[in-house]
């Protein structure tokens, strides 16, 4: 008799990790479930969100429903290393950065993948919409099929390691039928609760408020043109983010939009909204999965940002590819757009696509 495989699932508490375990048990997978305690909630903020005291909660009450064994597992400072003192360094840079990055990356699978050796288990799992292609010798993360719900752009850090031993169990699903065997397993709050598109440790959204509360204090400084001319008066650099319109606290007769962020002189330049389109976007701190595949076939697709289509482009390995050091924190990568794209942001991350493989990465950087 074969041995059913371990697997660890990382559950959230929430209806996608639930319909993943879900669907492994029926597959006839052995699980134990995984719940991360991330962060404690500050004084101003509620106790919700994935990796607080509520969601954990949450998960174990459902795993108990499911009949799997499951563990709370402190990743708390390691969180705050990696991923929360990522965010409150890259703002007081003048950045905008992506948590959710960092965090697939150091805890979902870091720690991750190390608590699966300690219970012993073969692979990890967890309710992500996204699939794994292996192609050429390596393992690619792959579009979900649901284009909407689509999360390999949150994913692009994880190592060819990390996909050897992941399943996702919803990447050929589309969200209404998560839903829908949400349901059917009795599931009916979960499946009818509503999304949050919040920061998990900043549940009210305010990443102001959570900045100041963490010491990064910027006084006011200059609004400027694109010539230097003084506009006004901004409440500080870190409040602000390129692409923005609303929120600015100046008339100026017509809408303007964030177009540079200057940490070291506390200026925010103001232009319109033409002037945020670019055809070239560069990125450093690159991982790529198969440099020999783009040196032959440089031609790819680009996001800059979640939300954002990919766009084909030509890609170019500023270091020229011969002597180009991926995984580094010095490689860096330019794309040349086909079409302009607009509102590209410092610090949020280029993800590069191939025939709808993740072939690589990068953060976004201002020459």
């Amino acid at each position: 008799m074969t041995k059913k495989k371990r697997i660890l699932i990382g559950m959230s508490g929430g209806i996608d990790s639930t319909v993943a375990a879900i669907l492994l048990l029926e597959q006839g997978y052995e699980l134990v479930g995984a719940t991360f305690r991330t962060f404690d909630p500050c004084d101003h903020l509620e106790n919700k969100g994935c990796g607080s005291e509520d969601s954990v909660m949450a998960a174990q009450t459902l795993a108990k429903s499911l009949g799997i064994e499951h563990h709370i597992l402190d990743f708390r400072e390691t969180f705050r290393k990696h991923v929360i003192a990522n965010f409150i360094d890259e703002y007081a840079h003048g950045r905008t950065p992506n948590p959710c990055v960092m965090c697939n990356s150091h805890i979902k699978w870091g720690r991750l993948m190390e608590a699966a050796e300690q219970y012993g288990c073969d692979m990890i799992a967890t309710g992500h919409y996204a699939q794994i292609a292996e192609y050429r010798g390596h393992y690619y993360l792959k579009n979900a099929v649901d284009t909407h719900k689509d999360q390999t752009y949150f994913l692009w850090m994880l190592t060819e390691e990390n996909l050897r031993k992941t399943i996702f169990p919803l990447g050929g699903l589309t969200k209404t039928e998560v839903r829908q065997i949400a349901l059917e397993h009795g599931y009916t709050q979960l499946a009818q609760k509503a999304e949050s598109q919040e920061i998990c440790f900043i549940p009210d959204n305010d990443y102001r408020k959570f900045l100041a509360q963490e010491g990064v204090k910027v006084g006011t400084g200059n609004y400027i043109d694109s010539t230097g001319k003084i506009l006004g008066i901004h409440q500080g650099y870190c409040n602000y983010t390129i692409g923005q319109r609303k929120g600015l606290g100046i008339a100026l007769g017509s809408p303007k939009f964030v177009t540079k962020i200057d940490a070291e002189k506390n200026c925010v330049t103001l232009g319109e909204r033409e002037d945020l389109f670019v055809q070239e976007v560069y990125a450093t701190n690159i991982r790529i999965r198969d440099l020999v595949w783009l040196e032959e076939s440089p031609e790819v697709e680009a996001r800059i940002r979640y939300k954002s289509p990919a766009v084909k482009g030509v890609i170019n390995f500023d270091l020229g590819i011969k002597d180009f050091e991926f995984n580094t924190r010095n490689s860096k990568l330019t794309i040349h757009f086909s079409t302009p794209v607009w509102g590209v942001t410092p610090g949020q991350s280029l993800v590069i696509y191939k025939d709808g493989l993740v072939v690589g990465g990068g953060f976004i950087y201002l020459p």
